[in-house]
This record gives structure tokens, C-alpha cells and sequence, in this order.
């Protein structure tokens, strides 16, 4: 009997141990402290972008203006006639997936046509590009959302 129970408990701690992401606690706590930072960003001309790279589709990311909520912010394409993107500013394409920044320009008033997702984004003419964090707190509830190989993209929440 004590076998069993002391396999039971092994085996439970293994579980436990091969939990392969962050607790649905924890991913409430992650969210309700970026609402709150969102809160207390400073009023600005500016943006807070968040790089949201796909292998297959050409969009840039969701731009936000500041205080706003993700739910608000649209995904663009960018024009890098004034400035590269960060990531192909190193020539390292996708290598800031996930990343925020506090973005610098303006919209064309343009939309852009990606052919692989069969639609047209507004177009952000990108002047300017500040990192903010490359770990910030999550915009998506799905997992499909992070892999750049998944043709998903989800609308923030």
C-alpha cells in the first residue's frame, strides 16, 4: 500500500515538474500588472507596438496608442521608407517576435494588401523605434498566436 501511494506521489510531482508554460494564475496576475502599466504609460505622440511575427504573412504588428487597451490596437504593415524595422535594421528577420516598443511616426491614411492572409492594414510610415521590453505581459489566449510557423493571428484581447 505504501508502494502505491508513495508511486502516486512520484508520480504526480513529475507532472508537475513537466508543466510546460505559465499557471492560468499566473497569466491573470501577468495580464492585470500590463493593465495596469498600460494605465500609467505617459500621454505622447507616439505608439507601443508589439512585434507579432509570422513566416508567411508580411504585417509588421499591432500598434496601440498610448493608455489604450490591446483590444484597440490594429495590426499594420509598416513603410520603412525612413527607417528599417528593428529586426531588419540586424538583418535578422522575426529575431524580435514578441517584443514592444514604443514606435515613432505616423499612418499613411494608406491600406496595404498582404496576399497571403488576403487582406489589406493600415499602413504606420515608421520614423522612429525604441525597445521597450522583450518580455511583455500577454495580449493573446491561445498558444497558436506565439509560433511563427502557425498561419493564426488572433485579435488581442
Amino acid at each position: 500500500m505504501k508502494t502505491k501511494i508513495l508511486f502516486l506521489l512520484l508520480t504526480a510531482l513529475a507532472l508537475n515538474a513537466c508543466q510546460t508554460g505559465p499557471s492560468a494564475r499566473d497569466l491573470r496576475l501577468a495580464r492585470a500588472t500590463m493593465e495596469q502599466n498600460i494605465q500609467n504609460e505617459p500621454k505622447g505622440n507616439y505608439f507601443v507596438g508589439r512585434r507579432y511575427y509570422k513566416v508567411d504573412y508580411k504585417m509588421w504588428g499591432y500598434l496601440r496608442a498610448p493608455r489604450e487597451p490591446w483590444i484597440d490596437s490594429r495590426l499594420v504593415v509598416l513603410n520603412e521608407d525612413r527607417m528599417l524595422a528593428p529586426d531588419r535594421q540586424l538583418n535578422t528577420l522575426g529575431s524580435d517576435n514578441g517584443y514592444e516598443y514604443k514606435l515613432f511616426g505616423r499612418f499613411s491614411g494608406e491600406d496595404v494588401y498582404e496576399p497571403a492572409s488576403n487582406a489589406t492594414y493600415p499602413e504606420f510610415v515608421l520614423e522612429r523605434a525604441q525597445l521597450l521590453t522583450k518580455k511583455p505581459g500577454p495580449i493573446f489566449k491561445s498558444r497558436k498566436a506565439f509560433d511563427p510557423k502557425e498561419r493564426y493571428y488572433p485579435a488581442p484581447y
